[in-house]
């Protein structure tokens, strides 16, 4: 089975550092050198597993996110302990761009578990929010520190009836609903050490046994080959292997290479003399053969050959790396998209969005940032502010600007074309960050409607 990657997520000090900790404890995922380290007061603090900047340690919060990995005799994990504060919700959407699960904790202390109609916290409808626009295919609540209450059977369910009306309302579809108690442990890894074995009248698996079985993201298979351009290999240069998102150029479209040392290949294939166009496919999948255009130019071309990492000739499918040959030379550069000549998107100079405003700077009309469209940079303009979500209410209201953290409609303008498709149909071709154009910073997260 896959390695699954989730996230940790919901409102300040809900314990999602301290759930973390419980699992990788648990699962003699720690080394007992590291897990001494962490002891306070003769107690062994878990949630210092993941806090490990000082700025964390000394503020007794998450700041960044922070991956942890562990795994079970069925299944790899790769977990992400997103920050909680909401000045941080950048992170948080960082972590669950990426994520095939989100686990969000409730803390039922905090919540007057005792009424049947409770309000849940701001955040955690914002985090619940988040991932369930980030498209993130499972969603599980875990109504975490039901040890601390004086009834837990009763604020579980009224939790969990809040949870359910609130999901029902935003369109959230639960993939699991548990109780839990990260500190103590319980039905975290196991359910055999609860006090009782249906703790809360709860009596299904636990929250490990519910991870082990949750499907990871599917590949974007059903969609029209697409692939980045990463890096262009020159005939005769070595492979370079590289990973590294170059920030925003200087007056101009494509972000100039800087990425790290090369990695030599030599496998004896030939290339004919031809350039290797390396990336990841996107979307779709290609082989020798197939049609395409490179976008934005719109030349056309057959392709020759399609390499692995190892310089491989094999065809490849979203979500591999592949190094891509053409029948003939034309003009391709980092930034541009290498499309399948039919049934591909066209482009777009203008686009209806779904933003997650993450800048200290409200979004307002008339403002310039650089687009990040897989590596190809353009300049957008921020046309219009539609509306804005309310979390509280989930009613969409008319706004004029959008202020750090909120959920809103905007239009964008493109100075130059983009191949995008609604976010519902791809999380890649639909998806674009917003970086500011002075000091770089991630502003928002942008998805296509």
């Amino acid at each position: 089975m896959n390695a699954l990657k989730f996230i940790t997520c919901g409102s300040v000090d809900d314990g999602k550092s301290t759930l973390i900790g419980r699992l990788l404890v648990d699962t003699k995922a720690v080394l007992q050198d590291h897990l001494a380290g962490v002891q306070r007061s003769g107690e062994t603090d878990l949630a210092l597993l993941t806090d490990g900047l000082s700025a964390e340690r000394e503020q007794g919060i998450t700041i960044d996110v922070a991956y942890r990995y562990f795994n079970t005799e069925s299944r790899k994990f790769i977990i992400g302990d997103a920050p909680g504060h909401e000045q941080y919700t950048r992170n948080m959407v960082t972590a669950a761009s990426s994520a095939d699960a989100a686990v969000v904790l409730v803390d039922a202390f905090k919540l007057d578990w005792v009424n049947p109609g409770l309000q849940l916290l701001p955040q955690t409808r914002r985090h619940s929010l988040l991932v369930n626009m980030l498209r993130v295919p499972s969603i599980v609540f875990a109504i975490n520190k039901l040890d601390a209450v004086a009834d837990p059977t009763v604020a579980y369910k009224n939790i969990a009836g809040a949870l359910n009306q609130f999901a029902q309302d935003a369109g959230i579809t639960i993939a699991a609903m548990i109780p839990v108690s990260a500190l103590k442990g319980w039905n975290v890894v196991t359910t055999e050490n609860n006090d009782q074995t249906d703790w809360c009248g709860y009596t299904g698996p636990s929250l490990l046994s519910i991870l082990e079985e949750l499907p990871v993201t599917p590949a974007e298979s059903d969609v029209a080959f697409s692939f980045p351009v990463q890096w262009v290999e020159k005939p005769g240069a070595p492979t370079l292997v590289a990973s590294r998102t170059a920030l925003p150029p200087e007056g101009a479209a494509a972000a100039p290479w800087g990425g790290p040392a090369a990695q030599h290949h030599d496998s004896g294939v030939t290339t004919q003399g031809r350039r290797v166009l390396w990336g990841r496919v996107a979307t779709g999948s290609i082989g020798p053969g197939q049609t395409i255009k490179v976008f934005p130019s719109g030349q056309t071309a057959v392709v020759s050959q399609v390499l692995s990492a190892t310089r491989q000739p094999q065809k490849k499918a979203a979500g591999q790396s592949a190094g891509i040959v053409l029948d003939r030379e034309v003009d391709v550069s980092r930034g541009d998209w290498i499309l399948a000549a039919e049934g591909s998107p066209e482009g777009q100079r203008q686009l209806n969005t779904t933003v997650a405003w993450m800048d200290d700077e409200p979004l307002v009309a008339g403002r310039l940032y650089w687009a990040l469209h897989g590596h190809r940079w353009v300049k957008v303009k921020v046309q219009r502010v539609v509306d804005r979500l309310n979390v509280n209410t989930l009613a969409e209201e008319e706004a004029t600007e959008l202020p750090p953290n909120a959920i809103g409609h905007v239009t964008l303008a493109l100075q130059e074309p983009l191949a995008t498709l609604p976010f519902v149909q791809s999380r890649i071709l639909g998806a674009l960050v917003l970086v500011d154009t002075a000091n770089h910073k991630t502003s928002g997260a942008v998805l296509v409607n």
